[in-house]
């Protein structure tokens, strides 16, 4: 889920899924055979803590929807693509065990037990604790027994008007086979008898998805606002749709099918078109989920798992509404009391003019000293965008390199790469076309930024490219070549940068410069890459340099030096690095782990992992950024960057990861991991057993400060102090 709403991006983002290759588990007789946590489950877990979140009343309202919008939109793609994947494997027989050691079907289990608990304790919450605060605070969700007389007239003509004309029932006969039932589509089942010949026959109606979700309701004078689902405006005139038929039963259902992407780039000469290929045939994948009402006949529904070719265990019985991801829409309402306080990012004191009435100049600030920068604290538009805009219209910029993994269709990063390749620059792009769900958009502007004269490059073959690079070439007035570098956690998306949490260095290092470069051609060109020394680069070097960290440190502990790992990660699962880190903790290193999503190492475990510490920060901004500290003796070691420990990330993807070598940056990184190990600080603390505890307020019922508030009032200060 870079997926990364909390998954997907935007969010609507999906970083913490990857495809169930495991690697072998590794054989240490000195470590227990369970010492891993199951992935599965442990992001199942992730998305229950986005589920606490909606249930807490001290939220505003609608950022409490919005955690149930996002709930909803992450457990899809985790069917879609973690269950999905799962079954397909079983099915063609070349399913291996776990991370855990477990048998899939096990496990899918497991998965169907703990996502059918968590989809019931979902929708209660809407129903019980949201709805209600949503109708006190006069938005209303209205069913269709809810309205009056004159409610019922005008919705009558704005049916006829507005969403008959889309509609398209499809009947179930010897004449009409059982029709297409679409991936995450809501549907209405409809049974209906002919009056004159007495035959029951079935009816399938698709909710138009181009319609909203919640239909406005008209203006009755009272200031409310008022909506009722669309489906339950539909159900309540199936009378126009099947006139002269008597309507004997109608339920809504709602299907999801496997829709990851698997392209066999060996075979593929033409990547973009096996891949528009795919992205078809993604439609027809098979149904892995069926959600229903809770109402629906035996009939219907016998009917719908012979046909979808569905188990029992696949059948979700819910309250209506279904598909609670719809709820997006009322975030959108204009009711700021109801929301988290704006914020508005500063631009990083650093990259400040000097004078007033002064544009700022990236480049000069940069070639002072490198620049940390942290979004969306500090804004993305006055800083990597600056950086990129600048450099396309600075006539002493000769070349821009840039890799792009996600980024949004209207995105000013790309029409700064077309108008510098249009002024006659020398641009680069590194796309990647496969970024799980963003792939249709990604195709465009890679076709666009072509068209441009831009070389686009689709990376390295059996490699993603989820690196966050751009280099600038620029020749100085005094003839020299300079290279402005900027190394990043988060994507060059100018949208979800606003409630992504992430890190940037900018540096006009020449040795980050000459390394950058030197990747770069290694990803356009038949460069055979040495080791790098300000870089860590996926997948030759990264695990191995974590892990000679690791030992390091472990070693320093033995011999009584100071020691101690800090790691802020998305998803902590690699099998290598969490052995590296159960023996530094034996040696009696202090390990602080910050992860958002899954976590497979187990804490607190006596004489395994007594050292090791594992919370989770989630809020207003989904937690981003990848950091890797390290005591070193008294040298601190800082190292961010994209890649998460995953086997995807770092055995199968280019990532890169820039240490900080600005004692300044060290030290701000060292306060935020000290702000969100402390116990004052608002967050989730996982045990051995993989269960994750939430301490949001104190023992006198007071509440724990959050980590996001209190760096955005750092951040504002600094600006403030300048």
């Amino acid at each position: 889920m870079d997926s990364d709403t909390f998954v997907r991006d935007p969010s609507p983002g999906a970083e913490v899924l990857d495809d169930f290759d495991s690697a072998p588990l590794l054989e240490d007789e000195s470590l227990p055979v369970d010492r891993y946590l199951d992935r599965e489950l442990s992001w199942l877990s992730f998305n229950q803590r986005v589920l606490e979140l909606a249930e807490d009343p001290a939220l505003p309202l609608l950022e409490r929807t919005n955690f149930l919008a996002i709930f909803a939109s992450n457990l899809d793609e985790f069917f879609m693509v973690r269950v999905a994947g799962l079954k397909r494997r079983i099915a063609t027989g070349i399913a291996v065990p776990t991370n855990v050691g477990r048998a899939p079907l096990d496990v899918l289990a497991d998965i169907s037990r703990m996502a059918h608990e968590l989809q019931a304790r979902h929708a209660a919450v809407f129903r019980e604790q949201v709805k209600p605060a949503l109708d006190h605070a006069d938005i209303h969700v209205e069913t269709w027994t809810d309205l009056g007389d004159e409610d019922r007239d005008r919705v009558h003509e704005l049916f006829s008007q507005r969403i008959f004309p889309v509609l398209m029932p499809l009947a179930v006969d010897p004449g009409h086979p059982f029709p297409y039932i679409s991936g995450l589509s809501l549907n209405l089942s409809v049974r209906v008898r002919n009056p004159k010949t007495e035959k029951v026959e079935f009816a399938r109606v698709k909710v138009p998805s181009m319609l909203p979700r919640f239909v406005a309701l008209p203006d009755d004078g009272s200031g409310r606002a008022r909506f009722i689902p669309l489906e339950d405006l539909i159900s309540n005139h199936l009378g126009a749709l099947f006139p002269g038929m008597e309507i004997l039963e109608h339920h809504e259902f709602r299907l999801t099918r496997n829709e990851d992407v698997e392209i066999d780039e060996d075979e593929s000469e033409n990547l973009i078109q096996a891949l528009e290929k795919e992205l078809l045939r993604r439609r027809f994948g098979p149904p892995i989920r069926l959600e229903i009402t809770d109402d629906m006949d035996p009939v219907t529904l016998e009917l719908l798992i012979r046909e979808l070719d569905i188990t029992e265990q696949e059948v979700y019985r819910l309250p209506a509404p279904l598909d609670l991801g719809g709820l997006f829409e009322l975030t959108k309402l204009d009711r700021p009391a109801l929301k988290f306080p704006p914020h508005l990012p500063t631009t990083a004191v650093q990259l400040l003019p000097t004078e007033p009435n002064q544009a700022p100049d990236v480049f000069a600030s940069v070639s002072k000293a490198d620049v940390l920068l942290h979004h969306p604290y500090e804004s993305f538009a006055t800083s990597v965008q600056s950086f990129v805009e600048q450099a396309a219209a600075d006539p002493q910029v000769l070349a821009i390199k840039q890799t792009l993994y996600r980024t949004s269709g209207d995105s000013p990063i790309v029409e700064a790469l077309i108008d510098a390749a249009e002024s006659g620059k020398q641009v680069l792009a590194i796309v990647e076309i496969k970024a799980r769900f963003d792939e249709q958009n990604n195709i465009s502007w890679a076709r666009k930024l072509e068209k441009a004269g831009v070389h686009v490059v689709y990376g390295l073959v059996g490699l993603k490219t989820h690196a966050k690079l751009a280099l600038v070439v620029r020749q100085e007035k005094n003839g020299d070549l300079v290279h402005y570098t900027h190394i990043g956690t988060g994507n060059y998306n100018p949208k979800t940068s606003r409630i992504y949490e992430d890190l940037g260095l900018l540096t006009a290092d020449p040795q980050v410069g000459k390394e950058v470069t030197r990747l770069f051609n290694e990803l356009s060109g038949y460069a055979i890459e040495k080791k790098f020394s300000r870089l860590l680069v996926a997948p030759r070097y990264l695990r191995k340099g974590l892990i000679k960290r690791i030992e390091a440190e472990t070693v320093n502990a033995r011999e009584g030096k100071p020691a101690r790992i800090q790691i802020k990660v998305n998803s902590m699962v690699d099998e290598a690095v969490i052995d590296s880190l159960y023996r530094a903790s034996r040696a009696g290193v202090p390990v602080d782990i910050w992860v958002r999503g899954i976590c497979a190492i187990r804490p607190g475990v006596p004489g395994l992992s007594d050292t090791i510490t594992v919370r989770s920060i989630l809020g207003r901004y989904l937690e981003h950024s990848r950091i890797f500290a390290f005591a070193n003796d008294g040298d601190p070691e800082v190292w961010i960057g994209s890649a998460d420990m995953m086997h995807r990330n770092l055995d199968r993807r280019i990532e890169v990861l820039v240490r900080l070598t600005d004692a300044r940056h060290r030290r701000e990184i060292a306060k935020l991991f000290d702000l969100a190990m402390d116990e004052r600080t608002s967050a989730w603390s996982l045990d051995g057993d993989g269960v994750w505890t939430r301490h949001a307020r104190a023992k006198n019922g007071a509440a724990l400060q959050d980590l996001q508030n209190v760096v955005m009032r750092q951040v504002t200060a600094r600006r403030r102090s300048r």
